[in-house]
């Protein structure tokens, strides 16, 4: 096993003023036998830095250390690294047993050495009874832990994951990030984890990093990162469903959105042009409640419930329990919100304001 330090990573492709940065500066430190998920959306640099820990893309500028040895210059396979991809990428006409041990054969290991680490890999995974199937007899749940036991029987340092449940359905996503932690808990190797499913990374991190623009936003653990979000970006982005965030004009406890006028039941950092943020449960329906919400559609979640609208032309979503009734669509209604839960952001940078 062996640590992770990433020092101000640039990557850019071409070169002189046509160039064009995609990776602007990362940094981070990651422990011996963490695991750290990388979040965010499509094009954000994601699997780029990712590729570039892997040796599959160049530094253009930075340091990248495993353990105590920088590794810009060493080839992948000199790296102890181990990948899963978001394609099985196995051979077809091989067996489970044969695509795990490929990888042992090619690098001359004892046949005995090979026969114990892929037995115990395949246990640690459920597939000792599909050993001798094809992949064209597994379904891709199985696929992709074959996959995974592939990375495993090579004993690296450190596992990279480049958005291996993507081409699974929501069940067998939801089954495989339990067999993922379970792994991980097994193992315990330096693991590096790549989605733009925010639902993965806050179920499987114990921090995660998430990007915007080539950038890091924000790197925490999932309680840091959802409870104290350090950007209106991160809290638009983390939550399911994401933060409500209002952009008004605040003045001493009240904010003032479109046309609608917004006591508040803390006083606002600051007067001025400020983003307030709210999560969807942190605001409840109630007679009493003076932000007034004009109902558009109610959407049943078994349960719960989430009740969208607008607020002072803005839109905002409420979430209710399920046994609560519900309001109907084009119906007014009250809101109070949750002192102690307000976030607020910089309208011009994004930035968090406060603790």
């Amino acid at each position: 096993m062996a640590s992770i330090t990433l020092k101000n990573l640039v990557k850019r492709y071409g070169s002189g003023p046509k160039a064009n940065a995609v990776i602007h500066g990362v940094s981070a430190d990651i422990a011996d036998g963490e695991f750290i998920v990388i979040v965010g959306p499509s094009g954000c640099g994601k699997s780029t830095l990712l590729r570039m820990v892997a040796g599959l893309e160049e530094v253009s500028a930075g340091e990248i250390s495993i353990g105590a040895r920088v590794v810009n210059n060493v080839e992948p396979a000199d790296r102890d690294i181990a990948m899963v991809f978001q394609n099985y990428a196995l051979y077809p006409h091989m067996s489970v047993f044969e695509n795990m041990a490929y990888g042992l054969k090619i690098a001359r290991v004892p046949k005995a050495e090979i026969e114990a680490r892929v037995q115990k890999a395949a246990g640690i995974l459920e597939l000792a009874p599909y050993l001798a199937r094809t992949p064209r007899e597994l379904s891709g749940g199985q696929r992709q832990r074959v996959a995974m036991g592939r990375a495993i029987v090579r004993q690296p340092a450190v596992f990279l994951f480049d958005e291996p449940l993507s081409n699974l359905d929501a069940k067998l996503r939801a089954q495989t990030r339990l067999e993922i932690q379970k792994l991980h808990r097994e193992l315990g190797v330096t693991s590096l984890f790549v989605t733009h499913d925010q639902v993965e990374a806050m179920t499987l991190a114990q921090r995660m990093i998430v990007m915007n623009a080539g950038r890091v936003e924000q790197m925490g653990t999932p309680e840091q990162v959802y409870g104290k979000p350090a950007s209106s970006f991160v809290a638009s982005f983390i939550g399911s469903p994401p933060m409500n965030l209002l952009s008004g004009q605040a003045d001493g406890s009240r904010l003032r959105v479109g046309d609608a006028v917004l006591p508040l039941p803390q006083a606002a950092p600051r007067a001025g042009a400020l983003v307030l943020g709210l999560r969807p449960e942190h605001v409840e329906i109630s007679p009493d409640g003076r932000w007034p919400l004009r109902v558009e559609t109610v959407e049943m979640l078994g349960a719960e419930r989430l009740v969208h609208g607008r607020l002072g032309g803005s839109l905002f979503t409420v979430r209710i329990d399920a046994t609560l009734a519900p309001p109907h669509v084009g119906q007014n209604v009250g809101l109070s919100a949750a002192p102690g839960h307000l976030h607020w952001f910089d309208a011009s940078t994004g930035l968090r304001i406060g603790d």
